[in-house]
């Protein structure tokens, strides 16, 4: 089924017909994932990739091809040849999907290049980095958003909707993370996809080459937004409320040692290094209207996927671990619910009308709507429903989690990425105006 045209907003689709056309930066396997669902879309063009690994855009153009659509231009020669794919007039807008400390400096030179750009989560990996984010959008006017999909998971919009109609009442608590087992991820034996190994860096494959680092020389929540981004929303960040503070803590670090020397044994070169990152970090954030936030990092210990959410209100409260749910006059005093009666009854306007679209675009389908949610921003080169300055506040966890473990969990304050103008910023319309 073609995926044409399929506006995200409520507001009328954009009078310009023509084809939005796109260059990819970064086509491991994410970023190979949104030129699939690109190739579904018949108001696009993709017109440009990039990536330093020959197979992964050898692999991309053998996609376009089996498409029919028109072959795009293929940069890649150096680390900074994404720069002459900027350069490309054929190029409207910029989809960066590369390991992390690649993201801001690209989010930013694609901005300074007037294109409209997407960046995968994170977007920053310092304050300093969130800032320039911030700064380049301001001085050149050129939008960015952050293509966080758990936004719109069908259960995470349900819930905002049932947010939005006060079922929860005032909103009080909540709890998230990314809690995901990813030891197999981090270390591997250099085989596709991931290959049961203990090798990382040079001699590992796909994320390991890069992502384990962060775990060796950083000790931080490294991964904030899946978690942090669908909270923020409901609760209006950088719109009318704001982070103000936090503090972390982190546990001991066992959990990928303990991998390494089960998989590679006890003399493995790796089995001896020491890792930085605590097996658990755990961060709780202040904001400006009085509530607060529990976000848990949890990704070298073995445990089951979840992103851990908890919505807790004056009127009642919901899970997602056991999908369970309560409602003061709704529910049996005191005790627990199934949700998924109240999450069918609040299912969102933009599963109702375009699920059937989404059934076969990855992650259960939120990666469609992240994806169309960007191309439809471009097209009118309006502000994205997830902008700048939510990617610098929900990014900012990661550099501030790491001063407070430092600093025996000192609270860190939250810079105001919007100079004070989160106190009149409205939410989006694609939150807004769904109800």
């Amino acid at each position: 089924m073609s995926l044409s045209f399929l506006p995200v907003f409520s507001w009328a689709q954009s009078k310009n017909q023509q084809k939005l056309k796109i260059g990819l930066i970064g086509v491991g396997l994410r970023g190979t994932n949104h030129l699939e669902n690109l190739l579904l879309r018949k108001d696009i063009l993709v017109t440009a990739i990039c990536d330093i690994d020959r197979t992964r855009t050898d692999l991309c153009m053998d996609l376009i091809s089996k498409a029919n659509v028109e072959k795009p231009k293929v940069f890649g020669r150096d680390e900074l040849d994404y720069k002459n794919l900027l350069n490309l007039e054929e190029v409207d807008a910029v989809v960066i999907s590369t390991p992390w400390l690649w993201h801001s400096r690209m989010a930013k030179d694609a901005m300074m290049a007037g294109k409209y750009t997407g960046v995968e989560v994170s977007a920053a990996n310092t304050l300093e980095e969130c800032w320039d984010l911030v700064n380049t959008h301001e001085e050149t006017g050129s939008h960015m958003m952050i293509l966080e999909n758990v936004n719109y998971r069908r259960d995470v919009l349900a819930i905002l909707n049932m947010v939005r109609q006060n079922i929860f009442g005032e909103l009080i608590h909540f709890r998230c993370g990314y809690q995901h087992d990813l030891r197999f991820v981090k270390f591997n034996d250099g085989k596709e996809p991931y290959g049961k190994g203990a090798e990382f860096g040079e001699k590992g494959i796909s994320e390991s080459k890069w992502r384990t680092q962060h775990s060796l020389l950083r000790n931080a929540d490294l991964y904030p937004t899946h978690g942090v981004g669908p909270i923020a929303v409901m609760c209006d960040i950088n719109r009318g409320n704001r982070f103000v503070s936090m503090t972390s803590h982190a546990t001991k670090s066992r959990g990928l040692n303990k991998y390494i020397r089960e998989i590679g044994g006890e003399n493995h070169p790796n089995a001896k290094l020491n890792f930085k990152l605590g097996d658990v970090v755990t961060s709780t954030i202040e904001t400006a209207n009085g509530e607060t936030i529990i976000v848990t990092h949890d990704t070298n210990l073995p445990r089951p996927y979840s992103l851990g959410f908890r919505v807790q209100g004056t009127k009642g409260i919901w899970e997602v671990d056991g999908n369970r749910i309560y409602i003061e006059g709704k529910s049996q005093a005191h005790k627990w619910e199934d949700a998924d009666d109240w999450l069918k009854q609040y299912d969102h306007p933009l599963w109702k009308k375009y699920g059937e679209y989404a059934a076969d675009a990855g992650h259960g389908g939120m990666d469609f709507f992240v994806m169309n949610a960007f191309v439809e921003s471009a097209k009118q080169n309006i502000a994205p429903p997830l902008d700048v300055y939510d990617a610098a506040a929900w990014s900012a966890i990661t550099p501030l989690s790491e001063l407070s473990i430092e600093n025996n969990g000192a609270p860190q304050n939250f810079p105001d990425f919007t100079r004070g103008n989160w106190i009149n910023r409205k939410p989006h319309p694609w939150i807004k105006d769904s109800y």
